[in-house]
């Protein structure tokens, strides 16, 4: 079992630099899970993400003599800025290396606090291995993302948190990556009231440690495709999977429709932006995949609000597909004055809002004299979707819908 000692030094070590992140009851999620539940907003730490409390903690647990040394870590987001920020606090060199398809607003975002940035490999396991070998060439000391006990401990401090937040829940959802998280969260938890139920929930797209979970051995994955980028995690540690073997009761994984589902209700219903990482607990509760957690009270840990706005872009474009609030028709008429005219008019007889209009005669699959043309609308709902549709077929409009 992971020491419940070095959590309670890690809170002691991180108190008054990482912030105590709300802890919030969430009625509507409530009512449409059918259990009790509450929001552990990581989202809204420091660096936007949990990581800075292992980071932190993992720095101040160095020596003097290490700490002058500086620090190297290898990341593409959360973890570069929980280890910039930390060692910005102690005036210390950090260098983190990132792949080199990272994202210029997380470069420019771990430049904020000071490091060093290092472009290198095409992912995070070529990312690493240069971190490494770069660490061990200028004397630096390396921060592991999950893998080192002091990374664990600090983010076990979140377990104490929420256990002192208010009434205690009957279980605790917690995101699986590397499972540094749930390593600390569930020790403290379990440490505290064995009684509470420890659930992790990882992507099904990055599928490594759940499979391991089920095995009861280390399982490693080719390769890893999820929106979920700060759980998408390749390989299994055995350490952090002896951890979790030990204190983790249930493992179950989401895919990316359902977190992307997640991102989006969090955001319209919670007014959070939570990344896909940290969004996978909320996704497996409006999912139905806990359906034993109906009637009871559970925390839900938020563990990132770091999210990509192009992906979220694209999430907030499908949810308003999918929720019949936006509609693509494509419709072929007639290539004269005044068709398009008579089209548009219909539409505006139904309150349909036009917010995007192309026109294609060139298409090889139409016939001379006709045209495509492809309509963005604005719609109130299924129904008044069925109302545009039944309108355009009497008119006789032949129309194909997008997605």
């Amino acid at each position: 079992m992971f020491p419940f000692s070095k959590i309670e030094q890690a809170a002691e070590r991180i108190g008054g630099v990482v912030t105590k992140t709300p802890y919030a009851f969430a009625p509507y999620l409530s009512e449409m899970s059918g259990c009790e539940v509450y929001l552990k907003k990581e989202n809204l730490q420091i660096t936007g993400a949990f990581k800075i409390r292992g980071a932190y903690n993992k720095i101040a647990s160095l020596s003097d003599t290490e700490r002058a040394r500086g620090v190297v870590a290898a990341s593409a987001g959360n973890h570069a800025q929980g280890v910039a920020y930390s060692a910005s606090q102690f005036g210390i060199r950090a260098v983190i290396v990132m792949p080199e398809s990272t994202p210029l607003t997380k470069v420019d975002g771990v430049r904020h606090f000071g490091a060093e940035v290092i472009l290198h490999g095409n992912n995070y396991d070529e990312a690493y291995a240069h971190a490494v070998a770069y660490g061990t060439e200028h004397g630096l000391e390396f921060v592991h993302p999950f893998e080192d006990d002091e990374v664990i401990a600090g983010q076990g401090t979140l377990g104490l948190e929420l256990l002192a937040a208010g009434e205690r829940p009957d279980a605790v959802v917690v995101p699986v990556g590397g499972g540094g998280l749930i390593s600390g969260v569930a020790a403290a938890i379990k440490h505290l009231d064995p009684s509470i139920e420890v659930i992790g929930v990882s992507a099904t797209g990055a599928p490594a440690m759940r499979q391991s979970f089920e095995a009861k051995r280390p399982i490693d994955t080719t390769s890893v495709r999820t929106i979920a980028d700060g759980i998408a995690v390749r390989d299994t540690s055995p350490k952090t999977l002896a951890y979790i073997l030990e204190s983790v009761d249930r493992f179950i994984g989401v895919d990316d429709e359902e977190i992307a589902n997640a991102i989006l209700f969090l955001l319209e219903k919670q007014k959070l932006s939570v990344e896909g990482a940290g969004a996978v607990g909320v996704a497996a509760l409006l999912h139905k995949k806990l359906p034993h957690l109906v009637g009871k009270r559970v925390a839900v840990v938020l563990s990132g609000g770091n999210v990509d706005v192009t992906l979220l872009s694209v999430i907030i474009e499908k949810g308003l597909l999918k929720s019949f609030r936006k509609m693509k028709l494509t419709v072929t008429l007639v290539d004269r004055p005044g068709s398009l005219m008579q089209l548009t008019e219909l539409l505006k007889s139904l309150n349909a809002n036009i917010v995007h209009i192309a026109y294609d005669r060139t298409s090889t699959d139409l016939d001379y004299g006709d045209a495509n043309v492809t309509i963005h609308l604005e719609t109130k709902g299924e129904a008044h979707q069925n109302e545009i549709r039944d309108l355009l077929h009497r008119h006789g409009y032949l129309s194909q819908e997008g997605h």
